[in-house]
């Protein structure tokens, strides 16, 4: 595969991983089982200030994008500012989508709550094997992974709570979704990671099979 056609396939599967994340994000939100951190903020930032919850998404994406670079001592790839706002305009679309409403009963709630995680934490490491730069918050995962030596999980954990605090204070929706969301997101997404890198690999970069087994290890310690 040529190296033009290497860029198209890892930008097709970065734009689909975005788009998978949030709608992972909106069921989350839609489930009424309490919202992930991040939207608990941006979900409360709403209620103070008005504008959208995907408006609030790319604005808070802009600060912790600095603060990311900050700490890296590099300007971020554009796919960082790519990624910050195509998931602000997917969240507002996706939200706007009729069929997609809460669950009346709480199994219903349940499940579209665990559905949303799963496929957010596939979205994202989906997006993330492309490597055409992570987003302003999972920069900023990235960014503490390497400067305190964590584990990807601990880091996301960490970030998941604080973020947590503050948007519960601005008045946003915390519910018992939201704490499972913090506790449990990082061991998703370090499951997911190491499959999709993998899949990725195999399709774009070829890698031979013990490359591959080699990222599933290295996976399994997330």
């Amino acid at each position: 595969m040529r190296k033009s056609d290497h860029l198209l396939a890892r930008f097709f599967i970065f734009t689909f991983g975005l788009l998978i994340m949030s709608l992972g994000i909106v069921l989350i939100i839609v489930s009424d089982f309490g919202a992930s951190p991040w939207d608990v903020l941006h979900v409360g930032l709403y209620y103070q200030l008005g504008l959208s919850i995907g408006t609030w998404s790319v604005i808070v994406g802009f600060a912790i994008l600095g603060a990311s670079g900050i700490m890296m001592r590099e300007w971020p790839k554009l796919g960082a500012y790519l990624n910050m706002i195509l998931v602000g305009l997917y969240i507002d679309m996706l939200m706007m989508l009729p069929f997609l409403t809460e669950p009346q009963g709480w199994m219903g709630k349940i499940i579209m709550f665990i559905v949303g995680m799963i496929i957010y934490s596939y979205g994202m490491g989906m997006y993330l094997s492309a490597e055409l730069g992570a987003g302003p918050r999972d920069s900023f995962m990235l960014a503490l992974t390497a400067k305190t030596k964590w584990k990807v999980s601990n880091a996301r954990r960490f970030m998941e709570v604080v973020v947590l605090i503050m948007g519960w204070l601005l008045g946003g929706p915390v519910f018992i979704g939201t704490i499972v969301f913090s506790l449990a997101v990082g061991t998703f997404i370090g499951i997911a990671l190491p499959q999709c890198r993998t899949l990725t690999n195999k399709w774009v970069y070829k890698k031979s099979e013990i490359q591959m087994m080699e990222e599933i290890k290295r996976g399994a310690s997330l």
